[in-house]
């Protein structure tokens, strides 16, 4: 089976004379320009989505989920003030300056920050390394909660906006709210770039609608600008300690989607990430956010829902369509963040091979895995009509989003300390000043659990516990494949000692290294009594960039006798490369090694697994069953490779576990 090399990159390159008579750099400049412009557009739409669309619901929660708040100016300006410092201090702070910065050749999440982390520490520490390791596991998990929840809550709250129109549309919400979800989910498989194409325009306008909303109510009461002081928040936190750490589970709505933002970053990249924060993103969240809280001052009852009373009434229709357009965006950044992290867990070893299917023929990062899709796609709609509501939603949004910004501080100071050596006052610093803050809104979210936080720490601990058990249960399944294979060198020289004879063909073992024998050679010659003229042993790596031409593709080597006829081939694919062994073999051929190959006369033999459950000590017997069934839903080798089914013969082992 292909494995998919971490740290092997390729660049292709080359110059071409402009077309239109000016030089090729300015055409490249050009360009560079128009794919950047793309990208920032891109980023709007994919990555923006969450939390962009926040505004819908956070203030309205902030002032629903405790009536102890009152819409006069402390407590309105104190509120305000902590939506802004936290966007300030959590978005734009950590994780736009700082967290885009560890980036795991060029892959976000809280996955790759924890490889980065493990590299790290791994020379020093075996064990803290796999600490840090289960650490961005539980991370993981975490994300997967919120991935449930956000396109959830996010379709409810806009669709919600036809109650504002009128009561009688209320029974109309779910149904829609349903239909929407599922044409987000079909669409996915055209790819985050297309998506993000057709989406950056629409999540233009959105911010645009947001700011000038938000604009014309700060017009009118200019003096809701105070609220932006960070001593109205400290104030509400010394005259009302108790509503103020209430209405903190709250808070945190305007910040959901950060998350999301650094798992998307291998999409996009991190300049058009930082570009699009900056210059559309925030300047608009906190126009629209001044002015909601201008006009609860101004209209107490607003505060029922501030985000489509501060429009006049001729716009909130068109407001409820482009705000339902705009949260299936939300939930876009959530599910491409969601393929991003479950590839990261993949090539960590916490999940099986699933089908990941490149979309992108210039960006690693955009991928489609249906099986990821599909089941992300049956959760949301379960909790959907479980809750029935946004407002039901908002009281089991929080837990995990939190928890997965606590364990991402935690991951980032390993690395800062462990890779990019800071000293230990900036380390104190940045631990002190995020963790702090990001351990008050876990402890507030905490208070969610008996309302229905219950349902993402369950999601969470589900699949933590399925990540666990597949790495372990790989592990153990390495360990005695790896015994039972024996060293490839030492069963070459038994070959040679034996008289085994020969027959006429090809025979081809995809193996994922050259140190070990393939367990369907060891199959065949032991049960057949023969072996083939020509052995080929295949090892498919794959690197990080899109193509990597033929003759650069292949490394063909003898194991020490050039006459013996076996050899192993290593292929490095692009990930836009078809990983096709078949067409291998074929360019193979030429090479002075293959001389005599008879492309008519190749044959793949795989090793199929067969795992059995036993009493053998290394895991619970429940564990072992639940690794068994994981692995039986794991992609096909064969259709991986391209193998043909007529050549193809399968030879299976079995491996007690």
């Amino acid at each position: 089976m292909a494995e998919r090399a971490n740290n092997e990159q390729s660049a292709v390159g080359g110059k071409e004379p402009a077309e239109d008579g000016g030089t090729a750099s300015q055409t490249s400049l050009a360009g560079r320009r128009t794919a950047g412009l793309g990208l920032l557009l891109g980023a709007l739409g994919v990555v923006y989505g969450d939390i962009g669309t926040s505004p819908l619901y956070a203030l309205k929660t902030v002032f629903t989920l405790d009536r102890s708040l009152t819409p006069d100016t402390p407590d309105v300006f104190g509120v305000i003030s902590w939506v802004f410092w936290s966007i300030i201090l959590i978005v734009s702070v950590k994780y736009v300056i700082f967290i885009l910065r560890a980036d795991n050749e060029g892959e976000g999440g809280v996955m790759a920050l924890a490889a980065l982390a493990r590299r790290a520490l791994l020379k020093a520490s075996e064990r803290r390394a796999a600490t840090v390791l289960a650490l961005g596991a539980l991370g993981a998990a975490l994300f997967y909660g919120d991935s449930v929840i956000t396109p959830a809550i996010s379709v409810l709250s806009a669709v919600e906006g036809l109650e504002i129109i009128s009561p009688t549309w209320a029974v109309v919400v779910l149904p829609v709210s349903a239909v929407i979800l599922t044409l987000l989910f079909a669409i996915q498989r055209w790819g985050t770039g297309r998506v993000g194409a057709v989406f950056g325009p629409i999540m233009l306008l959105w911010f645009a609608c947001l700011a000038v909303a938000g604009a014309a109510e700060v017009l009118r009461h200019p003096s809701v600008l105070a609220g932006l002081s960070p001593t109205y928040a400290a104030l509400f936190v010394v005259h009302h300690p108790v509503i103020a750490f209430i209405a903190m589970g709250a808070v945190v709505l305007a910040i959901t989607g950060a998350e999301a933002l650094y798992a998307d970053m291998g999409h996009f990249g991190r300049a058009p990430i930082r570009r699009a924060w900056f210059a559309i993103v925030f300047p608009a969240l906190t126009l629209n956010y001044l002015g909601q809280g201008a006009l609860i001052l101004r209209a107490p009852d607003s505060r029922e829902n501030p985000f489509f009373l501060l429009l006049p009434g001729w716009a909130q229709l068109p407001m409820v369509i482009l705000a339902t357009v705009a949260t299936v965006i939300a939930s876009q950044s959530v599910i491409s963040g969601a393929f991003s992290v479950s590839r990261e867990a993949m090539r960590l070893g916490f999940l099986p091979h699933l089908r990941i299917r490149h979309t992108s023929r210039r960006a690693y990062g955009q991928i489609y895995a249906p099986g990821v899709n599909w089941s992300l796609f049956a959760a949301v709609l379960l909790v959907t009509f479980a809750f029935g509501s946004s407002t039901n939603l908002a009281a089991a949004y929080g837990v995990a989003v939190t928890g997965t910004f606590l364990i991402t501080t935690t991951l980032f100071l390993v690395v800062a300390w462990a890779l990019w050596h800071w000293p230990t006052w900036r380390l104190v610093l940045f631990g002190v000043v995020f963790g702090s803050i990001e351990l008050t809104f876990f402890t507030a979210n905490l208070a969610k659990v008996t309302h229905g936080g219950w349902l993402t720490l369950l999601i969470a601990i589900i699949l933590f516990t399925v990540l666990l058990t597949w790495r372990r249960g790989a592990e153990l399944v390495t360990a005695r494949r790896t015994e039972r294979e024996g060293p490839l060198r030492d069963f070459i020289d038994t070959l040679h000692a034996t008289n085994i004879p020969w027959v006429p063909g090809t025979a081809v073992f995809p193996h994922p290294n050259k140190e070990t024998t393939p367990l369907a050679l060891r199959a065949n010659v032991a049960h057949n009594h023969v072996r083939h003229d020509r052995i080929v042993i295949i090892t498919g790596r794959t690197a990080n960039v899109p193509h990597i031409p033929w003759d650069q593709r292949l490394t063909i080597d003898d194991l020490g006798d050039p006459n013996d006829g076996i050899i192993h081939i290593t292929a490095v694919f692009g990930f836009q490369d078809p990983t096709d062994f078949p067409e291998v073999m074929r360019r193979a051929a030429t090479h002075p090694l293959a001389e005599g190959f008879a492309l008519d006369e190749v044959y793949y033999f795989v090793s199929r697994i067969t795992l059995r459950c036993t009493r053998r000590p290394g895991m619970a017997i429940w564990r072992k069953r639940l690794f068994i069934a994981l692995a039986h839903n794991a992609a096909s080798q064969t259709e991986f490779l391209h193998l043909p089914e007529e050549r193809t013969v399968v030879l299976s082992a079995e491996i007690p576990v």
